[in-house]
C-alpha cells in the first residue's frame, strides 16, 4: 500500500516479502525443512539451557556465556523464522512498515549480540589457559555479568542504529521487498533520495568494522592461545587445553563463514534466487548448527546432558 506524497513520492505502509516467490513448487517442501530445523534449534538451545541451569558443576563463567548464547540464537531465530514460515503457507505476503522495522531491529540487534557474545567467549577461554592463575580475579561472577550485559547493550545500539538509519529513508516504490525477511541491501534498493547512498555506505561501515573487530579479537585471543598451548609440554596437556576451546572455535568458523560470504562478497550479477539461499544459510542454518556443535564437541556438557536425561528417565535410580 503506498500513498501519494506529491513530487512523485509516495508514502510505503506495507512491503510485499518475494523471497521464496521464485520456488512456488518448492515452498511446501521449504516449509516443512525449516520448521524441523527452527524446532530443533529451539528444542537444542533449550536443552543447553536447562542442563547448564540444573547441572551445579557447569556453573562457570564459560557455560554462563554459553546459556546467553543460546537465549540469543533463540531470540534470533523468533525474530525471522515464523514469519518466514508463515508466508511459505500464504498467498499474502504482505509486512506492515513498522513490524518490518521491528524485526529489522531484533535481528540485527540478537545478531550483533551473538557475535558479541562470541567474542566474550574467546576472552573466557584466553583468560583460563594464558592466565589460569588470574581466572577466578578476571572472570568473576559481577565481572561476567558485566560482560553479558554489554553484549546485550552493543547488540541493542547496532540494532537502534541500523533500524533507524535505514527507515528514516523515503520508500518510494514499488513496495516489493526481494528477501524473505526485512534485509537492509533489498530495502536500500526501495528508497529515493539525495542520502540514500550514504546511509548504504555508513550502515556497511559500522557493521562491518563491528563484525571485523569482533573476529579480531577473538583472532587475537586464540593467537595468544595457541602459543600457550604449544609451550605445555606433555601432549595430553595440549590436548584438553585445546579441547576447551574446540566447540567455540567452531562455532566462530561457521558464523563468520556464513557471514564473509553475505557481506563480504565481491559485488557483481545478483539473482533473488541466490540471495534466498545465501540469506538461509545465516537465518536457519548457522542457528541449526551451533547447538549441534556446543552439545556434541563440549564432552562436559554432553555428559551432563546424559547424566540429565537419564534422571528423567530413570528418577528411582537417582
Amino acid at each position: 500500500m503506498a500513498v501519494m506524497l506529491g513530487l512523485n513520492y509516495t508514502f510505503v505502509s506495507e512491503f510485499i516479502l518475494i523471497g521464496f516467490s521464485t520456488f512456488p513448487h518448492l515452498q511446501l517442501m521449504f516449509f516443512l525443512l525449516f520448521l524441523l530445523m527452527y524446532l530443533f534449534t529451539l528444542l537444542g538451545n533449550l536443552l543447553i539451557m536447562t542442563t547448564i541451569w540444573s547441572e551445579h558443576s557447569l556453573h562457570t563463567p564459560m557455560y554462563l556465556f554459553l546459556c546467553a548464547l543460546s537465549i540469543s540464537e533463540i531470540f534470533y531465530t523468533f525474530a525471522i523464522i515464523p514469519r518466514m514460515l508463515a508466508d511459505l503457507l500464504s498467498t499474502l505476503h504482505s509486512i506492515a512498515f513498522l513490524a518490518c522495522a521491528s524485526q529489522m531491529f531484533f535481528s540485527f540487534t540478537f545478531g550483533f549480540t551473538h557475535s558479541f557474545l562470541l567474542t566474550v567467549m574467546g576472552y573466557d577461554r584466553y583468560v583460563a589457559i594464558c592466565h589460569p592463575l588470574r581466572y577466578n580475579v578476571l572472570m568473576s561472577p559481577r565481572g561476567c555479568a558485566c560482560l553479558v550485559a554489554w553484549s546485550w547493550v552493543g547488540g541493542s545500539f547496532m540494532g537502534t542504529v541500523v533500524t533507524t538509519a535505514i527507515f528514516n529513508l523515503t520508500f518510494c516504490g514499488p513496495n516489493e521487498i526481494h528477501h524473505f525477511f526485512c534485509h537492509v541491501p533489498p530495502l536500500l534498493k526501495l528508497a529515493c533520495g539525495e542520502n540514500v547512498l550514504e546511509v548504504a555506505k555508513g550502515v556497511g561501515i559500522v557493521c562491518i568494522t563491528a563484525l571485523l573487530g569482533c573476529f579480531l579479537l577473538i583472532l587475537l585471543s586464540y593467537t595468544f592461545i595457541v602459543v600457550t598451548i604449544l609451550k605445555i609440554p606433555s601432549a595430553e596437556g595440549r590436548h584438553k587445553a585445546f579441547s576447551t576451546c574446540a566447540s567455540h572455535l567452531t562455532v566462530v568458523v561457521v558464523h563468520y563463514g556464513f557471514a564473509s560470504v553475505i557481506y563480504l562478497k565481491p559485488k557483481g550479477p545478483k539473482s533473488l534466487e541466490g540471495d534466498t539461499l545465501m540469506g538461509i544459510t545465516y537465518t536457519v542454518l548457522t542457528p541449526f548448527l551451533s547447538p549441534i556443535i556446543f552439545s556434541l564437541r563440549n564432552k562436559e556438557l554432553k555428559i551432563s546432558m546424559k547424566k540429565a536425561f537419564l534422571k528423567k528417565l530413570f528418577p528411582q535410580n537417582s
